[in-house]
């Protein structure tokens, strides 16, 4: 193992053999990750440190060259594959994805030992929590359900989920329920549905504050996340409350059969939509 040499792109790792297992620095894993800054993975871990477990992480004195006169020991954050992995899914770079597959595909052919699927019994809270994100929408059936899960965790099949990672994805689903919930939430109390919903504003606002939330969700959120901006989180919350909104009035547009007259009578996006990558 000593002569094991690790390199993602163009990031040659210098693994640190400990417990006869490899692992990986929280400054490489940012860079392989394409942080600008080598304190990012440290940061990721800090916010989400109650998802990791001893096993996955800890931290050594290291020798670090230019640290102090010369070299010197440094307290360094460190990951095993099984941390790396779940360091992926928290990060929101545009190579996340790549670096998630290199590091099983290094759990399997440098290690041998490739991850485990998880037992019915070890998913059953995000079983629960599919269970109830169906029940508590009118337009979601399992399929659906279960396939906004598959695509946010990168899997075929609930059971390639890590077992370190099911907390993850219940808060998710728990997030879709949410989502779901507030936009559903809303009755048809007003005597004027049809006027306000054929409304020309009101219709550019349901269809372009949706395609707004989906860029922002999927091309802005990651890149401000990327360096590190205290805007990211703010936005996101922003973006979220206000598709919710326009979901509202479309699903009832749905609901009624109506499209959107003043945008070239196209339909409604609904929240499926907007969640889909």
């Amino acid at each position: 193992m000593s002569s094991l040499a690790l390199s993602f792109n163009d990031v040659n790792f210098s693994p640190v053999q400990h417990n006869n297992q490899i692992w990986l620095t929280a400054s490489e894993l940012a860079k392989a990750l394409g942080y600008a800054k080598s304190d990012a993975v440290t940061q990721i871990y800090e916010r989400n440190k109650d998802e990791f477990n001893s096993e996955m992480t800890l931290t050594l004195k290291l020798s670090v060259k230019g640290f102090g006169n010369g070299n010197s020991l440094k307290e360094t954050r460190i990951f095993n594959p099984r941390g790396c992995h779940l360091i992926t899914f928290f990060a929101r770079t545009s190579v996340a994805k790549q670096f998630r597959k290199w590091v099983l595909d290094v759990l399997d052919k440098e290690i041998g030992a490739p991850v485990a699927k998880t037992h019915k019994s070890e998913r059953e809270p995000l079983t629960n929590a599919v269970n109830l994100l169906v029940a508590k929408t009118k337009h979601l059936n399992y399929s659906d359900a279960y396939k906004l899960v598959h695509q946010r965790f990168n899997v075929q099949h609930i059971d390639e989920i890590p077992h370190d990672v099911i907390p993850v994805a219940v808060e998710y689903v728990h997030h879709l329920i949410a989502m779901y919930s507030s936009a559903e939430k809303y009755k048809d109390t007003e005597p004027n549905i049809h006027t306000v919903l054929r409304d020309k504003d009101v219709q550019f606002l349901m269809w372009y504050v949706p395609i707004l939330g989906k860029f922002i969700k999927n091309e802005i959120y990651p890149a401000l996340t990327a360096i590190q901006s205290s805007y990211a989180g703010r936005l996101s919350g922003l973006t979220s409350e206000a598709v919710c909104h326009a979901n509202a009035l479309n699903r009832k547009a749905i609901g009624y059969g109506l499209t959107l007259e003043h945008v070239g009578n196209k339909s409604p996006h609904d929240i499926e939509w907007y969640l889909a990558h």
